[in-house]
């Protein structure tokens, strides 16, 4: 699924695919904002994504990804 997060004060946000579900990022996100720690999620490829939770400014989450290959 496509994960969309907005960061105060930076112009681009950091678009990354992760395996993970909905419920799993919505619960480290909640764990960062309550810890005042920082959001940690890993993508596809894995390479990790580090955010400080106060620095969020939203997060979108986006519609699992279907697979890219053959024809339909």
């Amino acid at each position: 699924m496509e994960v969309k997060i907005g960061v105060q004060n930076a112009q681009r946000e950091l678009v990354l695919d992760t395996d993970s579900t909905p419920e799993d990022i919505e619960a480290h996100f909640a764990e960062a904002l309550s810890s005042s720690g920082l959001l940690r999620l890993a993508d596809t490829k894995g390479r990790a994504v580090v955010v400080p939770a106060d620095k969020i400014a939203y997060v979108e989450l986006g519609s699992p990804t279907a697979s890219t290959v053959g024809f339909r």
